[in-house]
């Protein structure tokens, strides 16, 4: 088990992991994996094909979206352009298998005849990359992610995960990083607690948070984002949208956390666009501009599935939002004065 140690200069180390991405705004995989609904091939090449129109250079995957489909889909999208001209991060810790009896979508991957298992063992990392390796097309990934280790996930069972995360899956990861078959290591995760109880005991090079760090929600980051920035660990900020619940023109949506969204925080949801319709400003663009104020983010990880949402998510990146609109959100107490705002 490796300890991590404080960098004595987080600006040099983030530095050092700006050099591998180079995309403000990445491409999420896991819709074109059918994600609560389908895409046809078609559909989700030509979206990545706008994703690399609009300037967009890191696509996110993963074998767990649609079971490999995401990768497979990437993989051939990408297929011809230079290697070095885009980035990549896929994960590991489940492993896909062939199930001709698997019909049902409780996972919300609308694939049938193939499923997932966790899988934390140093045999199942190895495994896994190949495998993504093979559905993507390529020799290496820039970024390697642990997935969904943490409580939230694995309840009960967390401690013995933790501990296997630790003893086997990173270091193997680590190996990996050695033998130059990925560029930096990191964790996948949705939750601020594993990555507190990962940082001091395993060097990490970037953490993909999903949802906890944006514009809705930084309550429950707050001390994993002031970790990152002093170790130098690169955050992925992933989920601006909070599962849809800020990505609407008019008004909130009905999703958040992967969930159906409580009456609260549908409400909580509503005032910021009465708050940001006083400075006539789109809650979405704010939504994906807010993460990158922070020194800790390199990227704002947004899924897309269609070539309409990655003309949306890039018209948004590059909207105007006046100063007005992050000082009325300070003073309406939706987001924490002391958070960083562009």
């Amino acid at each position: 088990m490796t300890q991590a140690t404080i960098k004595p200069d987080s600006d040099i180390a983030r530095d050092r992991q700006v050099s591998w991405l180079r995309s403000p705004l990445s491409f999420g995989g896991a819709p074109i994996g059918n994600l609560y609904e389908s895409v046809d091939d078609e559909e989700a090449a030509a979206t990545v094909a706008r994703a690399w129109q609009q300037g967009i250079r890191h696509f996110d995957t993963a074998p767990y979206y649609g079971y490999g489909l995401s990768e497979n889909r990437l993989g051939v999208a990408l297929d011809g352009l230079a290697r070095a001209s885009f980035t990549l991060s896929t994960k590991v810790g489940r492993i896909i298998e062939t199930d001709s009896r698997q019909t049902h979508h409780d996972d919300g991957f609308i694939v049938d005849g193939r499923r997932a298992h966790f899988d934390y063992s140093r045999d199942g990392i190895l495994r896994s990359l190949e495998a993504s390796l093979s559905r993507l097309r390529t020799d290496h990934v820039d970024v390697l992610l642990l997935h969904d280790i943490g409580a939230l996930t694995h309840g009960a069972n967390h401690a013995s995960v933790l501990r296997q995360a630790l003893d086997e899956a990173l270091p193997a990861m680590a190996e990996l990083q050695a033998q130059g078959l990925c560029d930096a290591i990191g964790i996948g995760v949705n939750e601020e607690a594993v990555c507190l109880e990962v940082m001091p005991r395993f060097e990490l090079d970037v953490i993909m948070l999903a949802g906890r760090y944006t514009l809705f929600e930084q309550q429950h980051s707050v001390a994993v984002m002031t970790q990152a920035q002093a170790r130098g660990v690169a955050i992925l900020a992933a989920g601006p949208y909070n599962s849809g619940l800020l990505s609407g023109t008019d008004g909130p949506g009905s999703f958040y956390n992967y969930a159906p969204a409580d009456d609260a925080i549908v409400e909580r949801a509503r005032c910021f666009y009465e708050t940001l319709g006083l400075t006539h400003t789109d809650v979405g663009a704010a939504a994906l501009q807010f993460p990158l104020a922070h020194p800790a983010v390199i990227s704002v990880v947004c899924g897309m599935r269609s070539v309409a949402e990655v003309d949306s998510a890039s018209t948004r990146m590059h909207a105007a939002v006046p100063a007005d609109a992050w000082n009325a959100l300070r003073e309406a107490g939706l987001i924490l004065r002391s958070t960083p705002t562009p």
